[in-house]
């Protein structure tokens, strides 16, 4: 037992930067959501207008959870809880892969594997770590909330919430693991999982039964499929309910005794699925930038679709679905008519255009990891031998961002086709089977700006492109969807390129503004092939 605290206060060593900016963040983003509700939304009229907008838009709830009745830290927690359960389930993740398949990618779990320590003594320090994180990551947004003016009893169900959500993440992450071959695979899978859980909360929530006042949604079965599901049911400001988030510590403590298990029965570096060999010799696009970098990113992708395929599902399959639930609720359906145009039909469209907005955070999130991949080949040596060949640093900077912007094109046309494909499978007439398409491809340019600029910052910082990266993301996402919420100058939340989508079918196209952001894209992949040339070669 000595040993495995020594591991764990060596990794804690390692993440001393990147763990409190994730505990920091998300607990800022809890007391900003406080703040911004409580000055917003103090009064119970107001919190009374906001909760009946709600339960009359599916989309909302699919977005941000379900209404538990009025007080300002019942909707504090249904504005805010969905989003930061998902960052505290990713930190957890990240986490979690980082300290076990990683390291043994890249040796060290073979050099602690030679000193007198059983043999999943490191993946034990690993879970005390993760579980010790979510720990500080409760009582800190426990805190956050109880300084924005909270209830304590309220903040502290709220802050176990989001911290048994992340707990379970970290027994599941620690399974995946062991499952996979290789870091990014494991990587991949267990955010994948993550996205899986927020779109079964999702469409739980969007498929709930409103009440009679309109105040309060009861969930679909869908949600109790996702650990963020559960943790929503704790209700820590109306009816405390400690049930769902025993559950969820109870499933974390089985999945991590059975990622304990399976590292003592298996090898280094060895996963229960094998990776699949490769050919002796590069194919015809293997010989180029471009080829490599398809190939690097092929299965990557092929992840980024997956998800984004089931989320153009959800918006095609349940868009006419979410109608008829509603459909029941007499004030509900008075309600949608006065506040949505074309009644159920515009009720669709809403529904669907907000999920085709999440599809274009997906392929912005695609193409920005497309581009990052550079980092780990440059850090891990690979691409000084690749750049020893006659081939300038800019080529190889400008085909993996080519292979970047194609990801996000291709991510934003699979959730639109699946989206179509879906709607049109449930009998809703909405034209041309391809319509949705363009409306997802309308997210396209603000994808691009992200990952331009996300390879401006590895060619100019590379040690700090993979943090910068994914805040830039973050940062926009926030200013993006809470921007409104925390009464920020328009100024600021118009930083985001999310703000200057065409959130089609429900508004038309914008062709100057695709063109601006798609100009700005373009003159950061210029910089960024400009700075790259300058600069070294760094570990």
């Amino acid at each position: 037992m000595p040993g495995v605290l020594q591991l764990a206060l060596f990794q804690a060593r390692r993440d001393r930067v990147t763990l409190p900016v994730w505990i920091m963040g998300i607990t800022l983003l809890g007391f900003a959501t406080s703040s911004a509700v409580a000055t917003q939304f103090g009064d119970e009229p107001a919190q009374t207008a906001i909760l009946t907008l709600a339960a009359s838009n599916p989309a909302f709830l699919f977005l941000r959870g379900l209404p538990d009745g009025t007080g300002v830290g019942a909707v504090v927690f249904f504005q805010g809880y969905a989003f930061t359960a998902v960052l505290a389930a990713l930190m957890s993740t990240f986490l979690i892969v980082r300290h076990t398949r990683t390291d043994e990618e890249i040796g060290r779990a073979e050099l602690l594997g030679s000193v007198p320590l059983p043999r999943a003594a490191s993946l034990t320090a690993t879970l005390l770590l993760g579980a010790v994180a979510n720990l500080l990551l409760a009582v800190f947004v426990a805190a956050g909330f109880v300084a924005a003016g909270l209830p304590v009893p309220g903040a502290a169900g709220a802050g176990a919430a989001v911290g048994a959500v992340g707990v379970f993440f970290v027994g599941l992450a620690a399974a995946v693991a062991q499952l996979l071959p290789s870091g990014r695979s494991a990587n991949g899978a267990a955010a994948g999982l993550v996205g899986a859980g927020y779109l079964l909360r999702g469409a739980g929530d969007a498929l709930g039964t409103p009440a009679a006042d309109l105040l309060h949604v009861s969930s679909a079965w869908p949600s109790l499929l996702s650990p963020i599901g559960w943790g929503q049911r704790s209700r820590p400001f109306t009816s405390p309910d400690p049930f769902p988030l025993l559950a969820l510590l109870v499933a974390a403590l089985g999945l991590g005794a059975a990622a304990v298990l399976i590292r003592r029965r298996r090898d280094v570096g060895a996963g229960l699925l094998p990776q699949r060999g490769g050919r002796e010799r590069a194919g015809v696009g293997g010989t180029s930038f471009v080829g490599l970098a398809w190939r690097l990113q092929r299965a990557t992708l092929a992840g980024w679709c997956v998800g984004a395929a089931a989320l153009g599902a959800v918006a095609g399959a349940l868009g006419p679905l979410v109608t008829e639930s509603v459909s029941g609720v007499a004030p509900l359906q008075e309600l949608i008519s006065r506040l949505v145009p074309g009644g159920q039909a515009g009720l669709i469209d809403v529904f669907i255009t907000a999920l085709l907005g999440v599809a274009g955070v997906f392929a912005a999130a695609a193409g920005i990891q497309a581009v990052l991949r550079m980092r780990a080949e440059e850090a891990e040596g690979r691409a000084e031998l690749l750049l020893a060949a006659p081939r300038s640093r800019a080529r190889w900077l400008g085909a993996n961002v080519f292979i970047a912007a194609v990801s996000a094109v291709v991510v934003s046309g699979t959730a639109g086709a699946a989206a179509a494909i879906g709607l049109g499978l449930s009998g809703t007439a909405k034209g041309p089977a391809g319509s949705l398409v363009p409306a997802a491809l309308a997210h396209v340019p603000a994808a691009l700006v992200f990952l331009a600029a996300a390879s401006v910052v590895f060619a100019s910082a590379p040690r700090l492109s993979i943090p910068l990266g994914w805040g830039m993301l973050a940062a926009g996402l926030v200013l993006g969807e809470f921007g409104e919420l925390f009464g920020l100058p328009v100024w600021l939340q118009d930083l985001s390129p999310f703000r200057h989508s065409s959130a089609m079918p429900v508004e038309p196209f914008d062709p100057a503004g695709a063109l601006g952001l798609a100009a700005i894209a373009a003159g950061l992949a210029g910089l960024a092939a400009y700075c790259i040339q300058r600069r070294d070669l760094t570990a």
